[in-house]
């Protein structure tokens, strides 16, 4: 199962959040450190608030978008 940590982007959906992932690595060559975001769909039951650092975790397909849930607020 898939882990990620990050930060809850919309709350406007019932049940459902945006989570947006940011990933940090180094370029190769040139050591440039890069960040990508991804967004993820998550199935809320705590009810959290944008601006809310959590932890979703892969769960089998709920929706057409959703395939995480939302398993703890750490912040």
């Amino acid at each position: 199962m898939k882990q990620f940590i990050g930060t809850v982007t919309s709350n406007k959906m019932q049940k459902t959040v945006v989570v947006t992932v940011e990933k940090t690595k180094k370029h190769r060559l040139y050591g440039k450190t890069l960040r990508s975001k991804k967004n993820f769909h998550a199935h809320d039951e705590i009810g959290v608030k944008i601006g809310d650092r959590v932890k979703i975790q892969s769960v089998r397909p709920l929706s057409k978008l959703k395939k995480f849930k939302v398993v703890t607020v750490l912040k």
